[in-house]
C-alpha cells in the first residue's frame, strides 16, 4: 500500500475510496445509503480519519443531501428504529444514532457542492465522496493539507460563521499535531474575541478534547502564546508556569493520560475562568487544591513544614499529586513521585488501622467531629511510623480520647 513519508497517510484515492467502502461496511451504515437521494455525498472528519489511518472511539458521519434532510433522517430513523434529533430546524440538520456511531444529515446549503465545502472549517475537513460517482472531490485542496500536516482555511469568514472554530484550531494542533497556516494564524488573532460568542459547554467540549490529546502541551502553550482567554492567563499570575521549562518525562503514559490533563487545564484557566465554563464542581475543588499549596509552599519553605501541614498536604493531594509534581522544586519532584507511586507509603496514601465503626465499639465515643480528629490523629501516627498495629492503635486512641475528650464538671 502507498504510503506518505514515514506516516500511515493513504495518498492513492483508489485506495482511500476502498478503505471507506470498506469502514461503511464495518460499522454497519451502509444500509443508510439506501435512503439518501441523487447528488447526497459524504464530507468531513469521518474521510480525514480513514485517510490518517486514525481509529477514534467516537465515529462520527456528516452527510450532506440536497434537500428535506430533516424528512430523510425521520425516515432513516424509524427504519432502524434509532434515536433521532432535529440540531438545527431553520438549517435542516438532524443526527441519527446506529449503535457507536452518529450520524449528522444536512442540507445541502449552497447551489454547488464546491461552494458548499468551501464553507466548512478546514480544508482537511472538505474532501467530499460522492456517492452516485464513487469518486473524491477535493476542490480545496485537503488532500495536500493532510500531506503537509497543515490546517488551513479557505476564508476568514469560516472561522466568524461559528467562532467554536478558532479553539478547533488548537484541538487538531492537539490530535493530529498538525501546523496552523501563516494566514489562519492572523485570522485566530484578529477574531479571538468573538470567542465570547460561543456557548461556555461548547468551549468547555473543546478544552477537553485539547488536554486529553497527543501533543496537548504544544496546543496548550499556542493557546497561552495567543493570550486566546485574556489577561486572566497571564504569566504574571505566580499560579501559571513556564510549560517548556518542564521535564514531563517524569511521568509515565498512564500518568501522563490521567493527571497531565488536570495539569493543563489549570494552565489555562483561572478559578472564575473555570466556573464561567461550566466546569464541573469536582475539577474546579482540585484545581482549587492545587493552587492552594501552591501558594502555601511559595510562602513556606517545605523543608520547615511541620508534621500536620505535610500530612494535610499529602491528605488533600493523595488523589492528584502527579497533577502537582511540578510545582515542586526540581529537586524533590522524582523522589515525591515514587513515593506516591508506592501505595504502602503511609505519608503519601494515607490510611488507618482502625475505622470509625472499630473506635465507636471499643471506645464508646459517638459520631461526630471528635471522632474525625481522632481518626486524622491515628491516621497522621501511622504515616509518621508510630503506629505498628491494631493494639497499639487503641492504645493511642484511648490516650488521646483523654487529653481532648470534652471534660464536665
Amino acid at each position: 500500500m502507498k504510503k506518505m513519508r514515514n506516516n500511515n497517510y493513504l495518498t492513492n484515492h483508489t485506495l482511500i475510496i476502498d478503505e471507506l467502502e470498506r469502514s461503511i461496511k464495518f460499522y454497519s451504515w451502509d444500509s443508510i445509503l439506501l435512503f439518501l437521494p441523487e447528488g447526497s455525498y459524504l464530507v468531513g472528519g469521518y474521510i480525514r480519519d480513514i485517510i490518517l489511518g486514525r481509529v477514534t472511539e467516537e465515529v462520527d458521519v456528516d452527510l450532506v443531501v440536497p434537500i428535506n434532510a430533516i424528512e430523510i433522517g425521520r425516515k432513516i430513523s424509524e427504519k432502524i428504529e434509532s434515536k433521532f434529533i432535529i440540531l438545527d430546524e431553520k438549517r435542516e440538520v438532524v443526527r441519527i444514532f446506529l449503535n457507536r456511531i452518529s450520524i449528522d444529515i444536512a442540507n445541502q446549503m449552497s447551489p454547488n457542492i464546491e461552494e458548499d465545502l468551501s464553507r466548512r472549517d478546514f480544508s482537511i475537513n472538505s474532501i467530499a465522496f460522492l456517492f452516485d460517482e464513487k469518486c473524491l472531490f477535493d476542490p480545496l485542496n485537503g488532500l495536500r493539507d493532510i500531506e503537509l500536516s497543515l490546517l488551513r482555511t479557505y476564508s476568514e469568514i469560516n472561522l466568524l460563521s461559528d467562532p467554536l472554530r478558532i479553539l478547533r484550531c488548537f484541538r487538531f494542533v492537539a490530535e493530529l499535531n498538525f501546523k496552523i497556516d501563516l494566514k489562519l494564524v492572523t485570522y485566530i488573532e484578529k477574531n479571538k474575541s468573538k470567542l465570547y460568542l460561543v456557548a461556555q459547554e461548547r468551549i468547555n467540549y473543546e478544552i477537553k478534547k485539547i488536554v486529553n490529546g497527543k501533543n496537548a502541551l504544544e496546543a496548550i502553550i499556542l493557546i497561552k502564546n495567543f493570550n486566546i482567554f485574556g489577561s486572566g492567563n497571564s504569566n504574571k499570575d505566580s499560579f501559571f508556569l513556564d510549560l517548556k521549562e518542564i521535564n514531563y518525562a517524569l511521568l509515565n503514559q498512564n500518568e501522563k493520560k490521567k493527571f497531565l490533563p488536570l495539569f493543563f487545564i489549570s494552565q489555562i484557566f483561572d478559578v472564575s475562568s473555570l466556573e464561567k465554563f461550566k466546569f464541573s464542581n469536582v475539577e474546579i475543588t482540585k484545581i482549587k487544591l492545587l493552587r492552594k499549596w501552591h501558594f502555601f509552599l511559595k510562602n513556606k519553605n517545605i523543608a520547615q513544614l511541620n508534621e500536620l501541614d505535610r500530612f494535610e498536604l499529602h491528605q488533600e493531594l493523595e488523589m492528584l499529586l502527579p497533577s502537582f509534581i511540578f510545582y515542586l522544586p526540581q529537586n524533590l519532584r522524582f523522589n515525591w513521585l515514587k513515593r506516591w507511586r508506592d501505595k504502602d507509603d503511609k505519608l503519601f496514601h494515607p490510611s488507618n488501622l482502625l475505622n470509625g465503626d472499630v473506635i465507636k465499639k471499643n471506645l464508646k465515643i459517638k459520631e461526630g467531629p471528635l471522632l474525625g480528629k481522632l481518626l486524622k490523629y491515628l491516621s497522621k501516627e501511622l504515616a509518621y511510623k508510630r503506629l505498628n498495629n491494631f493494639d497499639e492503635a487503641i492504645y493511642k486512641a484511648k490516650q488521646w480520647i483523654e487529653q481532648n475528650a470534652p471534660k464536665c464538671d
